[in-house]
């Protein structure tokens, strides 16, 4: 729990504070729409969610958004689900994130670095010349607006132009990292139906080529909706038959032409972790991800013209989009493609230092890391141009802060943030006005209700309780794929608290408006920064005859770190010895990727239940992190209640 006095971190001076682009903001706000002049970023955020309407309104004159044709209203519906954002509107988003083309067309508007560390810029006037030629040829392929478009690529500029492209068009985007296996890639696209695949023909990590063509072949097999599929040659090799050339598709020198599209048009699908089932397919409109990516990175990032932000990302995570749209505030963004400790932890602190990055993020894990290996980053690097370090993924612990403060830049702005797939925003993080306290994110966010409700729907503060919304947001989900009845997506969000958003992570807001994140309050598992599901590694691991069944929990450590066990109920005859350790490792690693690899697997007699059948992950999670057993589960709930005897034994034994 948070201290009842602390003494800030850091905190910005009063020059800071006049230059934020919130401070600009909140007196514009204040003079053209009634916004509290005074009282600072707690009277502006409280106006902003008291007053929604007037609130993005402001926001869309401030970022001048180019609406085609008008809004009827700002919020014709305030329910949630079903909120509807700016009907009668058409915009276009790719419209927006290339407008810097036309002031600053010989800027960078990417700078592109892979494992040599080397940038290579990207222009604006390029960038957008190559999405008016991919989109022109889209066009000439038969994709039209709500198509939906594929990405199976790694974080390249490729990867940004055919998402720009496809927006242009008014099609579909929709994406997974190439360290994804084909199963977890199918139970992804298959759900959407694809008409366009652009993929690589392999990657390069940790210093070493892998080639992806058996995947991409097993992926053009599984997709019968595929029109067409575009090669790019990252790794050197021709293109297979039948597929048409990234090059050949993106050398006019053409005009990008936007269509524009209703304000809730489809803008791209994100996808959920898979825990109980097939990923949820998140559908996210055009103009919700405008106005809130404007409002979160323009406001909240402070990011504009001469800024460079980079975050430490893959196309299979939200952050890759949330980075993507840095370019509507006409800043130019990093794109690093490797891995992040190749060659050594350092390494991303030097991609940092090579492109100048004045805003940097990274994952929780990987500053805990850097801090055990003992590097100083504020030594070794020159990061004199970084005045801000943000982290996501999980919360970052109070040593991770300090460690930030004394080895990287005592005026360090340190901005641990916290949001979701769900709504590819943050809902409580980065306030450049407001002082930074040892393990607490600065405030909610602009326009987001945010609050801690214990079990009886009722707000606390400075206790712990469940993470909510109680208004909605402009990039809150349109629906889910293929939800006809909307009920998956209600269910999702809606049935605990009605008419209200639960997001599953413990909270604490503070009497001071700080937010303190205490892990995840459902089963989801959260590895650096990459949000997984425990269906993929079951699907995967039960494949194997010696495996009856299996339980993976990922378990938040008071250190920072993470441990991701797998329990495994072995088929009568079957030995847990090497050889069957090495082959379960093995096929995480090649079915859905390294990142699902579990940290120790340990034999157990048998899985936990519900009475309906369920594994019991939840509790299972809650019992290893030393909760008693009767406050984690409900015994009458439990079909072999001695099985969570091992688990109770398991947590005293661990340090």
């Amino acid at each position: 729990m948070p201290t009842a006095n602390p003494q800030p971190l850091w905190q910005p001076d009063e020059q800071d504070v006049a230059a934020a682009r919130i401070t600009r903001f909140q007196a514009w706000a204040a003079t053209h729409h009634d916004a509290p002049a005074d009282g600072g970023y707690p009277a502006l955020h409280r106006w902003s969610v008291d007053e929604p309407e007037t609130f993005w309104k402001a926001v869309t004159e401030w970022f001048d958004v180019g609406f085609a044709t008008p809004y009827t209203r700002v919020l014709g519906d305030r329910s949630m689900p079903g909120a509807r954002w700016f009907p009668g509107a058409t915009l276009n988003y790719a419209e927006h994130a290339l407008r810097a083309a036309a002031e600053r067309p010989d800027e960078p508007a990417l700078l592109c670095v892979d494992e040599t560390h080397e940038p290579r810029p990207v222009t604006w006037s390029r960038l957008r010349a190559q999405v008016g030629s991919l989109a022109a040829e889209l066009r000439a392929l038969g994709v039209r607006p709500g198509d939906r478009v594929s990405g199976y690529l790694p974080n390249v500029p490729e990867a940004v132009v055919a998402l720009l492209a496809t927006a242009a068009v008014g099609a579909v985007w929709t994406s997974c990292a190439p360290d994804f296996g084909a199963r977890s890639v199918l139970d992804r696209f298959q759900q959407v139906e694809p008409v366009v695949l652009f993929t690589v023909d392999g990657y390069r990590y940790g210093g070493r080529a892998h080639d992806r063509s058996d995947v991409v072949a097993e992926l053009r097999r599984e997709l019968p909706t595929l029109r067409a599929v575009v090669h790019v040659p990252l790794l050197g090799t021709p293109a297979p038959e039948g597929t048409l050339e990234w090059s050949a598709l993106t050398s006019a020198d053409t005009e990008p032409v936007f269509e524009q599209v209703p304000f809730d048009h489809p803008l791209w699908v994100l996808y959920s972790s898979g825990t109980t089932g097939l990923p949820k397919a998140i559908v996210q409109s055009q103009g919700g991800i405008l106005v809130e990516h404007l409002k979160q990175l323009g406001l909240h990032c402070d990011l504009g013209p001469g800024d460079r932000f980079f975050w430490y990302t893959s196309t299979g995570w939200m952050m890759w989009n949330f980075l993507v749209s840095g370019l509507l505030t006409g800043t130019t963004i990093v794109l690093y493609d490797g891995s992040p400790g190749h060659p050594d932890i350092a390494a991303q602190w030097r991609v940092a230092e090579r492109t100048g990055t004045t805003l940097y993020g990274t994952s929780a894990a990987y500053v805990m890391a850097c801090r055990k290996a003992g590097i100083v980053p504020g030594r070794e690097c020159d990061l004199s141009r970084v005045r801000c370090v943000a982290t996501t993924g999980s919360p970052l612990p109070p040593d991770g802060f300090r460690w930030l403060h004394d080895e990287v830049r005592a005026d360090l702005w340190i901005a641990s943030v916290s949001g979701g797939t769900d709504v590819c925003s943050c809902f409580a993080g980065a306030v450049p006005t407001l002082p930074v306290y040892v393990g607490e994110l600065q405030a909610a966010c602009l326009g987001t209700d945010l609050q801690a409700w214990n079990p009886a729907g009722e707000p606390v503060t400075d206790e712990v309780g469940e993470l909510v919304v109680t208004n909605p947001m402009p990039s809150m989900p349109i629906r889910f794929w293929n939800d006809p009845d909307g009920s998956r997506y209600h269910d999702s969000y809606f049935d605990t608290y009605p008419g209200v958003w639960r997001h599953g992570d413990w909270i604490t807001v503070t009497s001071r408006g700080s937010v303190v994140i205490h892990g995840r309050s459902d089963s989801t598992l959260n590895r650096q920064g990459v949000r997984m599901g425990s269906a993929d590694i079951y699907e995967a691991v039960e494949r194997l005859p010696e495996i009856r069944e299996s339980l993976v929990v990922g378990v938040e450590q008071p250190d920072g770190g993470y441990w991701m066990p797998l329990f495994v109920h072995l088929a009568p005859g079957a030995a847990l010895d090497e050889a069957l350790l090495d082959r379960i490792r093995s096929t995480v690693r090649e079915q859905l990727s390294p990142r699902h690899v579990p940290d120790e697997i340990i034999e157990v007699p048998g899985i936990p239940h519900t009475l309906t059948g369920k594994r019991i992950e939840v509790p299972v999670k809650r019992l290893l992190q030393g909760t008693p057993l009767e406050k984690a589960v409900n015994p009458g709930s439990i079909d072999n209640l001695d099985l969570l005897d091992l688990y109770v034994g398991l947590a005293k034994e661990r340090p």
